[in-house]
């Protein structure tokens, strides 16, 4: 069984090749140019290293959101392409889950940070049993003192990771009262082999869609939409 994993709900595009016994591939970069420019060709590049073909993947994993509003667009539009011409299912993972899954088998409480602007980030707590990770409280967009008081309150060690950190590391050191660490460079930021590993296990519980019915989840409005309903409120 092969996954191809793709990822670009934020700063990073990544895209993998995932089976249930090993990483076949995985391209990833983290740089300033835009996923339109660089998914499909990173892809291709994989395919050849690897010598897969698109016809021989079982599934495509994408992640379903929340995060970058254009990005996810794009990841969606990608996998859904593909998913409608190879007549193969989708996993839509959520983010925040997989870069959760990053820290695989700590034993500490893992909560991803992604800088969702307007002060808020997306955010959730996990832990690992066995070989399962458990949602501890599934992904959210909330202030970034909510779920420091959150993890306060649960009095565990925390590890922390994500593009939200340097954004709110002022904050967490100032409020936070339990263990904590950061995660190295290397598993800080989303990984299409985290990415695919989780979604192969969605794959083998059933949670798949088909390309015509995947949409990402945003978690909120776009800055379009919010601004058309205070203005639509300001007019009533």
């Amino acid at each position: 069984m092969t996954i191809l994993a793709l990822e670009s709900s934020g700063l990073v595009a990544s895209v993998a090749l995932v089976t249930e016994e090993k990483v076949l591939g995985e391209y990833t970069t983290n740089f300033k140019k835009t996923h339109s420019q660089t998914l499909l060709p990173m892809m291709d590049v994989l395919l050849q290293m690897t010598e897969v073909s698109l016809e021989d993947i079982d599934a495509i994993a994408v992640s379903g959101g929340p995060g970058s509003f254009t990005g996810l667009r794009i990841g969606s539009a990608t996998a859904k392409g593909l998913g409608l011409a190879l007549d193969k299912p989708l996993v839509s993972v959520p983010t925040v889950d997989a870069i959760a899954y990053n820290l695989f088998g700590t034993q500490a409480l893992v909560c991803p940070l992604m800088d969702a602007r307007r002060a808020q980030t997306y955010t959730g707590l996990y832990s690992f049993e066995g070989d399962r990770m458990i949602t501890v409280l599934p992904q959210r967009a909330v202030g970034i003192e909510e779920i420091l008081s959150e993890i306060n309150a649960r009095g565990k060690e925390v590890i922390f990771l994500g593009d939200g950190v340097p954004v709110f590391k002022k904050t967490i050191e100032e409020m936070i009262t339990v263990d904590h660490t950061y995660a190295p460079v290397h598993l800080c930021m989303q990984r299409a082999a985290a990415l695919g590993a989780l979604g192969l296990q969605y794959y083998k519980e059933g949670k798949t869609v088909s390309a015509g019915d995947h949409k990402p989840d945003y978690l909120r409005l776009s800055q379009a939409e919010r601004e058309l309903a205070e203005k639509r409120k300001n007019q009533a």
